[in-house]
């Protein structure tokens, strides 16, 4: 039967990058013995797209001792600020991950600007062709970032002018930084949700295949770290799946609500010449253009919701780092990660751990730290575009970054670990797992509830003083807290009979967990041959 693509290359939307981003992780395909995908051509890994963005290796330079060019924004200004505010101030070292979506905006405010009438047509061919140059400047290693520019917009539109002259200085016409770094931004995080969600589509096969690898196998289910009823394992990964997927649906969600475009808002109060932003907000693939311009330039709440989506994603994966971790030692025992997914101790020559997972568990942390530095950055701003909100991005860019890493190394782990059965097995008698199952056979007999937990009870109690099982006790015994006992009673008991019980929809039993499989490999565009 055909493995399963860990890749899964039809999950990840292509994207451009920079040459010189860092190449994409390999991965190892998911073996499955059971199951075949449809296939698609191989696509680029987020690393080598938004993210390589990032990691631009174009030189960046600072112009401390030499002549400073005037801003483009200097006219009314005498003097030229200190080397140490210029240093403090600027944020091309970080924001230049934007060129691509700032590129992108400038062509289809300068098309609108055509169209209107607002420049010539010969004006908007040069600026789209000095735009594309640069991007190819850029994009090949060969644009010097200038600190001196400040950030992104004047790196490329100073670059402009110096390609082709006065036509460059119309660009700006109707525009402010403001709407522009909010055009820039919302391009930027639309492309990296559509990335984010593919990879946790990706740890959804993964953890798929190994619940598909694993059916059958019954392990004990925990409820305040202690042995509550017996589940299938299937069942526990299928949760994690069905998180995922919430986790990808307030992704998307916030994807429709940043979708809108700001451009043309200008500074704040909009613009009074001709402009038509429903023009720009067509050409740049957004819903509409925002409807009120001091929203459109001071909220951030698109990046908070953004933030928040991950940092809910981060918590899902640091449980099920958490989990594997515990299931690694030797206490469980149940997991064991191959080498390939395990480090070694550098004075302890018998240790093998499962790191990878630890720090899905530790990086959780700075990704609910970037949700809780934006949320105190905007707290108490006044309306509309304060200088704080420069320092949206990084934040922005880590938790993207970091909960790439997560995701990819979650599935990565996935791939690479096997359940030791015989352990689970013989761990498996420990804790009466069956209890609840047989306080339903007493329901079933007509007993009250309570008063049917009671009688299991006792009847545990019964079993630590005789040091056995529940399935171990006689019907004498049995018969002797309760008449209502009969033969059949031993069709309930046991791990194997409490899970055949199990019959309400979503349970753990043995046809509703198919029936789950089933779902899943039809959701996630996975068939069976």
């Amino acid at each position: 039967m055909d493995s399963l693509l860990a890749s899964s290359s039809s999950l990840v939307s292509p994207a451009s990058s920079s040459s010189t981003s860092s190449p994409a992780p390999t991965t190892k395909p998911l073996l499955l013995a059971t199951l075949s995908f449809p296939r698609s051509a191989p696509q680029k890994r987020f690393s080598t797209s938004v993210l390589g963005n990032m990691n631009s290796s174009a030189k960046t330079t600072a112009t401390t001792g030499e002549a400073k060019e005037v801003k483009l924004w200097g006219g009314r200004f005498e003097e030229s600020v200190t080397d140490a505010v210029e240093k403090f101030t600027e944020s091309i070292s970080f924001d230049k991950a934007l060129y691509k979506h700032d590129i992108m905006g400038s062509r289809a405010h300068a098309s609108m600007l055509a169209h209107q009438g607002l420049i010539s047509a010969s004006d908007r061919d040069k600026i789209l062709k000095g735009l594309d140059e640069i991007e190819a400047k850029i994009e090949v290693g060969n644009f010097v970032w200038r600190t001196d520019r400040e950030d992104v917009h004047m790196n490329i539109e100073a670059e402009l002018i110096d390609m082709i002259g006065e036509p460059a200085k119309k660009l700006h016409t109707a525009r402010s930084r403001n709407d522009q770094v909010l055009t820039d931004f919302r391009l930027w995080c639309r492309d990296a949700i559509d990335q984010i969600v593919a990879s946790i589509k990706h740890l959804q096969v993964a953890m798929l295949s190994l619940a598909k690898k694993n059916e059958g196998l019954i392990i004990p289910g925990y409820t305040h770290l202690q042995r509550a009823q017996p589940v299938l394992l299937p069942h526990l990964l299928l949760a994690y799946v069905e998180q995922l997927e919430r986790d990808a649906g307030r992704l998307m969600d916030c994807r429709a609500r940043l979708n809108f475009s700001p451009l043309g808002a200008c500074a704040l109060a909009g613009t009074g010449l001709p402009i038509d932003r429903f023009m720009t907000s067509d050409a740049l693939g957004f819903t509409a253009p925002l409807r009120n311009s001091i929203d459109a330039v001071s909220d951030r709440d698109f990046v908070l919701e953004f933030l928040s989506a991950n940092s809910i994603t981060a918590i899902h994966l640091s449980r099920l780092g958490e989990e594997w971790v515990l299931w690694a030692s030797e206490e469980f025992g149940f997991l064991t990660p191959s080498d390939s997914v395990s480090t070694g101790s550098s004075i302890m020559p018998q240790k093998k751990n499962p790191d990878p997972m630890e720090l899905v568990r530790g990086k959780s942390a700075r990704v609910v730290g970037d949700l809780v530095a934006l949320l105190v950055l905007c707290k108490g701003l006044p309306h509309a575009y304060n200088r704080d909100l420069q320092e949206d991005k990084e934040p922005v860019f880590d938790s993207v970054r970091t909960i790439i890493g997560m995701l990819e190394v979650s599935a990565e782990f996935a791939q690479n670990v096997t359940f030791n059965r015989e352990r689970i097995e013989k761990a498996l008698p420990a804790g009466y797992l069956d209890a609840t199952t047989l306080a339903d056979y007493l329901v079933k007999k007509g007993i009250p509830f309570r008063t049917s937990h009671d009688l299991v009870g006792k009847s545990v109690a019964l079993c630590v003083s005789k040091k056995c099982q529940l399935q171990d006790l006689s019907l004498d015994d049995l018969r002797s807290i309760s008449p209502a006992f009969d033969e059949d009673v031993y069709e309930y008991l046991g791990v194997e009979n409490a899970v055949k019980k199990f019959g309400s929809y979503g349970s753990t039993g043995s046809e509703c967990v198919a029936n789950q499989l089933d779902y899943w490999l039809a959701k996630l565009g996975i068939y069976k041959n």
